[in-house]
């Protein structure tokens, strides 16, 4: 049944600009102004978070946007203190829109005596009164059974298969889709069977822990136009030394097609040194000066996407219809027609 209010957006500090996108399209989409609620997300001298809601906020649906990014903890604790304060305000409903879902990467015992973080921030989100969870691309998709909550996990491998059958029309025959590990095949295999191309591996050995001693590619890549798909590219070591080997063994040209841009240490220097012609990320993190600085990196916007997704879940309709490029196509309107 169709909620009779208005879908309400408050967002947090760590990537205000998608935030103000987001609200800018469910505006156009609704035919009013869907604006922020007024807020302050503040620090005290000694770091403490503090929120103030301005707004009457007493039986609306709510909607939290925020990235738990870097800073991470202090991103986290903006978004359960906002929840607090929502939750204590007589919210009807809570869901936090988390574009980037930092503390993914932990979500399994690697070895003896060591957390399983991503499962202990779930519980947090829960206690703190989040009823719904809106994301995308979560590192490892079986992090949706850490929450006993609704989770919509948004793919942007609709997205990226717009972007490549735009940029790269008339050589769809020489793509080449590959998958930096053995562990990203299922992502990269989801973007080769949008776009009708084959897929290949890179299967990498690492010698000790953030350092790879040796990678093969599996599959014939001569002549190939490559596009690396993955979900986080961080430091870029991995993802640069994959783009040279591609090259060593016959590729044309190697781009990348990475869902969150953490883009930390000397990742920008690598990207901009390396044989990659691109490096096409979203802005589920907000990109840095550095990060739009340089030339070799692409940023798509997931705002319309994420209007999307949050009307359909304050209306009731699906999200799962996001899945398919064919559904974003008329969201995005001109960026990929012509």
């Amino acid at each position: 049944m169709p909620n009779p209010l208005e879908p309400k957006l408050i967002s947090g500090n760590a990537n205000r600009p998608l935030a103000e996108s987001v609200a800018a399209r469910m505006s156009m989409h609704r035919g009013i102004d869907v604006g922020l609620v007024d807020a302050r997300v503040e620090r005290f001298n000694d770091s403490e978070v503090f929120v103030e809601v301005f707004e009457n906020v007493r039986g609306e649906d709510m909607f939290i946007m925020q990235s738990t990014s870097n800073p991470a903890n202090d991103n986290l604790m903006e978004l359960l203190i906002i929840t607090d304060a929502l939750r204590r305000s007589s919210a009807s409903r809570i869901t936090a829109v988390i574009p980037y879902f930092g503390y993914a990467r932990q979500d399994r015992r690697s070895k003896a005596r060591t957390p399983i973080t991503a499962k202990l921030v779930a519980n947090m989100m829960v206690e703190a009164g989040i009823e719904r969870i809106l994301t995308l691309d979560l590192h490892a998709t079986q992090i949706q059974g850490f929450f006993d909550i609704p989770v919509d996990n948004l793919y942007a491998a609709p997205l990226f298969a717009l972007d490549a059958m735009h940029h790269f029309k008339g050589q769809m025959d020489d793509i080449m889709v590959v998958s930096p590990d053995v562990g990203g095949v299922a992502r990269a295999r989801d973007l080769a069977q949008r776009i009708g191309a084959p897929l290949s591996i890179v299967d990498k050995r690492r010698g000790k822990p953030g350092e790879v001693s040796d990678m093969t590619v599996i599959g014939d890549v001569k002549g190939r136009t490559c596009l690396i798909v993955d979900d986080i590219v961080d430091t870029a070591g991995t993802l640069c030394k994959a783009a040279e080997v591609l090259m060593e063994n016959g590729a044309k040209e190697v781009h990348a097609f990475i869902t969150h841009g953490v883009l930390s240490g000397p990742a920008i220097e690598r990207v901009g040194k390396s044989v990659m012609k691109n490096l096409v990320i979203t802005d589920t993190i907000q990109p840095t000066e550095a990060v739009l600085g340089c030339e070799q990196i692409r940023v798509v916007n997931t705002a319309p996407m994420f209007a999307q997704a949050i009307l359909n879940t304050w209306n009731g309709t699906s999200v799962s219809s996001l899945f398919n490029h064919k559904t974003l196509m008329p969201i995005y309107e001109g960026m990929y027609r012509g």
